[in-house]
């Protein structure tokens, strides 16, 4: 699923598989968010709501790029770097296109559906 996705008015490529917390974002757009550093690897956000995490794939461990959410905090992460080992707290939704720089200095993003 393509989306639009804007970091700090630059817009980049990005896309959202097609997993059940995937869609439940993309009810969601459009969204326009503050990020804040964690842990030096990721930009997170709160979002509106929970997201749903039924049906949820194998966890796989987070890459630079990734869109994800967390849900214990029911929080957006978009990572620079790669994460922690495979959780299953924590469910990639898609991915961004974008330099390391470019995702760990991002202070806000919007993600909207793609037209």
């Amino acid at each position: 699923m393509d989306i639009r996705v804007i970091l700090d008015g630059q817009r980049v490529e990005a896309t959202l598989n097609n997993s059940p917390a995937a869609r439940d974002l993309a009810s969601l757009l459009p969204l326009t968010l503050r990020l804040e550093d964690f842990h030096h690897t990721e930009r997170i956000a709160d979002l509106p709501r929970e997201l749903t995490t039924a049906d949820a794939p194998e966890p796989v461990a987070a890459k630079a790029g990734d869109l994800a959410y967390y849900a214990p905090w029911g929080n957006l992460a978009l990572f620079y770097k790669d994460g922690p080992a495979a959780s299953s707290d924590l469910l990639i939704l898609g991915h961004i296109d974008a330099d390391a720089d470019q995702l760990s200095g991002a202070d806000r993003i919007t993600v909207e559906a793609a037209h």
